[in-house]
C-alpha cells in the first residue's frame, strides 16, 4: 500500500502501549527459511518440537510505519480503523528454544534494514 501511495489502515490505536498501536514480533522472510531449513535437520532425531521464530523483541504498527516511511523517503497516510476482535496488545516471539535446538538467531534485527531489504 505505502508503495502505492496508499493509506495503510491501523487496526486499533488504543492498545496498552506505549504509542497505543499492537507491538509485534517482525521477523526476515531469511530468517524464517534458516530456522526452518535448521529444524529439518532434527526431523529424525526428535519426536515433536514446537519453536517460536522471531527476534524476541517488538515493534508497534506505528513504528514500522515510521520505519517505512523512512525507508521509501516518504510520507504515508494512515487510516485507524477500530482494533480487531482478540487482538493481544503485544505478541512477541521468544526465540530461546530455537536458539538451543537448533543453533538458530536473527540476523536482521535492525528494523530499516529489514524493511527496505523487503521492499528491494
Amino acid at each position: 500500500a505505502a508503495r502505492a501511495d496508499l493509506p495503510v489502515t491501523i487496526f486499533g490505536a488504543d492498545y496498552a502501549t506505549p504509542d497505543g498501536t499492537a507491538i509485534r514480533d517482525y521477523v526476515h522472510v531469511q530468517d524464517l527459511a534458516d530456522a526452518h531449513l535448521r529444524a529439518l535437520d532434527l526431523l529424525g532425531s526428535e519426536q515433536f518440537f514446537a519453536l517460536n521464530i522471531g527476534t524476541g523483541t517488538g515493534f508497534s504498527v506505528a513504528e514500522i510505519i515510521a520505519a517505512t516511511e523512512r525507508v521509501l523517503k516518504k510520507p504515508i497516510e494512515r487510516i485507524v480503523a477500530s482494533r480487531r476482535p482478540g487482538d493481544p496488545d503485544r505478541l512477541i516471539a521468544d526465540p530461546e528454544k530455537a536458539a538451543r535446538l537448533l543453533g538458530w538467531k536473527p540476523r536482521w534485527r535492525d528494523i530499516d534494514a529489514l524493511l527496505e531489504s523487503a521492499l528491494n
